[in-house]
């Protein structure tokens, strides 16, 4: 038995060399590597019926009971096995949680392991130890099935990745060229703590297709073609720096009567809608429910069944108007003095001292508005000490925040919000919704007064992965 570990796990996937791994691993005296412990359609190898006592039905039923069993009753030293991406996922967490479970991670070129799944589903044949018993045949490439494999694996990797950065554990990790090389064998029995080394490796397992990938596609040019379409360096992607959000349950909004829930964007409809909801049961905003917890919120939902939750986009510009109107030009009640006092000093925002007088003149908004936005875009980018706050943090952004909970059952905008928040109020039995009616942004001057195809292109600089993620056209 290792000091440092009390058993170990091999992440892999099909044709990644996973199998010529636990050979080598087998022949280290104190390593046993049990196979596929949790493959869901057998235990340990496609023939076998149980292991270390523990039957397929057993471990079925309780599948923290056959890890105990390989962490403690391995004979002969340290016992692991081997996990892939749609193995038994229930328990997935208790391996990644524990500290004391070795990580290695197992990676072959993608394209190279779908090839070779691919030869190996036409031939049935999964494992050569006899080179005169080869079957030959090409693999026929399928771009859609290909990404799909792709997506799988990349999954996997960020959900291993992320359980490791959190929990502060390191993995050993092998690819698929180290598993020719002694050296690196002995090193990884060292890391796990076991000190019997290797002279050579086990030969028994000979690679399948060592054939060039041309050779072995038939429609090698579609595959080119194919793989030519993947970004395989995300060059495409909206870059992201804004911190994660959680789901800020205290700020939802239930109807008094009505089974709505509104999930409020910060800077959006807010004082509209809240209005709306107290008009659908005849009520006073007062009687909205509000300030959940995460408890006292999953007992509404219990209570209130076949209910609704929605949230509303606004449009970026009108959106960081509204915040820079509300939370900095203003001083008054909810505005964001110590913010606005660091933005006048450190960002020189041309805003006034106090709040703005006579002498705020159309032209000095659209200043401090255009200002605004060409900080918001060093601001979302991590370019400043101010923090993201989520009057003005992306909606991309605060919706996955809220999927940390539950995602609204609909994402209505802004300018549709009279024909489909009745509609969702019928769908939970109100026999006559009334329309929401818009209120205007509490503002010097309104936004039509100064928007410009400038200020457009500062709020599409700012808020790119709003405008991708949501398809938002010019503002009008």
């Amino acid at each position: 038995m290792s000091d440092t570990f009390d058993y170990f796990v091999v992440f892999a996937e099909m044709r990644t060399g996973s199998n010529f791994l636990e050979a080598n691993l087998n022949a280290f005296d104190g390593i046993t590597c049990h196979g596929e412990a949790f493959n869901p359609h057998f235990i340990g190898y496609p023939k076998s019926t149980e292991i270390l006592t523990i039957t397929e039905d057993e471990r079925n039923a309780s599948p923290a009971r056959l890890l105990r069993q390989i962490a403690h009753a391995t004979h002969g030293g340290l016992g692991g096995f081997r996990y892939f991406h749609d193995h038994d996922p229930r328990v997935l967490p208790q391996i990644l949680d524990d500290p004391r479970c070795a990580k290695i991670i197992l990676t072959r070129n993608p394209v190279d392991s779908y090839v070779s799944w691919k030869i190996a589903q036409t031939t049935g044949q999964w494992k050569l130890t006899n080179v005169k018993r080869r079957k030959d045949a090409q693999a026929a490439f399928d771009p859609a099935e290909f990404e799909a494999h792709l997506a799988d694996l990349q999954t996997f990797q960020v959900t291993l990745m992320k359980a490791l950065q959190t929990s502060g554990q390191t993995a050993f990790y092998v690819a698929y060229e180290d598993l020719q090389d002694v050296a690196v064998m002995n090193g990884l029995a060292r890391w796990l703590g076991v000190s019997a080394q290797l002279g050579s490796l086990n030969t028994a397992l000979k690679r399948q297709n060592p054939e060039p990938v041309s050779e072995k596609v038939e429609n090698f040019p579609q595959m080119e073609a194919a793989l030519s379409r993947l970004d395989r360096f995300n060059l495409n992607r909206t870059p992201n720096f804004e911190p994660r959000r959680g789901a800020v349950v205290p700020t939802y909004v239930a109807a008094a009567q009505t089974g709505l829930l509104y999930m409020p964007i910060r800077s959006g409809p807010e004082l509209a809608i809240r209005r709306w909801l107290a008009a659908l049961d005849t009520v006073d905003e007062g009687d909205l429910l509000s300030d959940f917890t995460q408890k006292s919120l999953r007992q509404w939902k219990r209570t209130h069944d076949g209910h609704r939750s929605f949230t509303v986009l606004r449009h970026p510009v009108a959106r960081a108007h509204d915040a820079f109107c509300s939370k900095i030009l203003t001083t008054g009640p909810g505005s964001y003095s110590q913010i606005r006092k660091t933005l006048h000093r450190a960002h020189n925002l041309p805003i006034p001292e106090q709040e703005p007088g006579p002498d705020y003149d159309l032209s000095a908004h659209r200043n401090a508005f255009t200002a605004w936005l060409a900080f918001l875009k060093a601001n979302l980018a991590g370019q400043t000490a101010v923090r993201v706050d989520a009057h003005w943090a992306s909606q991309a952004q605060i919706l996955s925040g809220m999927a940390e909970f539950t995602l609204p059952d609909m994402i209505v905008r802004e300018g549709e919000m009279a024909n489909y928040l009745p509609a969702l109020a019928m769908q939970v039995g109100h026999p006559a919704p009334p329309d929401p009616e818009p209120l205007p942004t509490l503002a010097p001057y309104s936004l039509a007064e100064i928007y410009d195809d400038d200020i457009e292109q500062l709020a599409r600089e700012a808020y790119q992965r709003d405008y991708v993620m949501f398809g938002f056209p010019d503002w009008d």
